[in-house]
């Protein structure tokens, strides 16, 4: 195993590499940051000595490795819209992405995994029907639309949750104002997410209820619940391990959507704003900390495999 992971961190070092010398080229071709500054009251002096003092003034290809230098050495540079330092801005907005993207998951487990049981054991039943058009449903509303049917339904016109932010402005917050802010987000997240979720779950159990080994326990009298929950919830674990896994990195950046209509203080939030400034450290931040998660995820979910069917050897 830890050879694995070894062999594994050492792949994922080029894979960082590649992926940000695309988004540097990408950026690059969308324009420069100081178009966002040129006016009638900005002369073009002024802006070409800004160019010079920002580095824009040097070639692309050697843009890209000044920030990759100050990378290794753990600086991730200084933002051109509010000059903080990109390190303290990402870890300012890593918490409440990080607990909205964790109650989210939870919340969408806690619904998925019974849903997806019952509808699995109960199939071609009313109930069955009942849960699989919840599914369709949680998978095809956009999030934006139910997050805006949300507010309008409990803000606009019950007026009984908060429609933005984290805090109640002019409060000390504390953890009840926080999770009275978070309901509507996790709503909408957990939402889509369970959608997918209990089709996935349903399909492995479907298939892992029909195995012999099933029908042995049944025949020598061991109890429903053991034989679904402990025998095949535990065989049907590996595919839902890979769904959950591929989501982690989709929830990061699905969140970018529920935190700009909802004003959620995170990572989406600030990647917008950095997005429509040009912000081109902020950005390339945000990216490099998109591909750590998405390759973490994906040795995480290696890892899970091993510890849930043994049988799997990880060479």
């Amino acid at each position: 195993m830890g050879k694995y992971i070894l062999k594994r961190i050492l792949i994922a070092i080029p894979v960082l590499m590649g992926i940000t010398v695309i988004d540097y080229v990408i950026m690059c071709l969308a324009g420069s940051p100081l178009e966002m500054l040129q006016g009638p009251r900005v002369s073009e002096a002024a802006i070409e000595a800004k160019e010079i003092a920002m580095g824009l003034d040097k070639p692309v290809v050697i843009q890209y490795f000044i920030w990759l230098g100050q990378l290794l050495q753990g600086n991730l540079g200084y933002s051109m819209k509010s000059f903080q330092s990109v390190g303290s801005m990402i870890a300012e907005h890593l918490g409440p992405t990080l607990l909205l993207m964790g109650v989210s998951m939870l919340a969408s487990l806690l619904i998925a995994v019974p849903a997806g049981i019952y509808s699995a054991v109960r199939q071609y039943s009313k109930s069955d029907y009942a849960v699989v058009t919840f599914s369709f449903l949680g998978s095809s509303v956009p999030s934006f639309f139910l997050a805006l049917l949300l507010i309008y339904v409990f803000t606009v016109r019950l007026n009984i949750l908060p429609s933005s932010g984290m805090t109640t402005l002019g409060t000390s917050g504390g953890a009840a104002d926080v999770a009275r802010h978070m309901i509507m987000p996790v709503m909408v997240l957990a939402f889509s997410l369970a959608g997918s979720n209990i089709r996935y779950i349903r399909s492995a159990m479907l298939e892992i209820l029909q195995q012999d080994y099933l029908r042995t326990a049944r025949a020598k009298g061991v109890g429903a619940f053991r034989v679904i929950c402990v025998h095949g919830l535990r065989n049907a674990l590996v595919p839902i391990v890979t769904v959950i896994g591929m989501q982690i990195p989709m929830l990061f950046g699905g969140a970018v959507i529920v935190e700009q209509v909802f004003s959620w203080p995170g990572l989406g939030l600030m990647t917008m704003s950095a997005i429509t400034a040009r912000d081109y450290p902020v950005i390339m931040g945000v990216c490099l900390l998109s591909a750590v998660v998405v390759l973490l995820a994906n040795l995480i979910t290696d890892i899970v495999y091993a510890l849930v069917d043994p049988t799997i050897t990880l060479n």
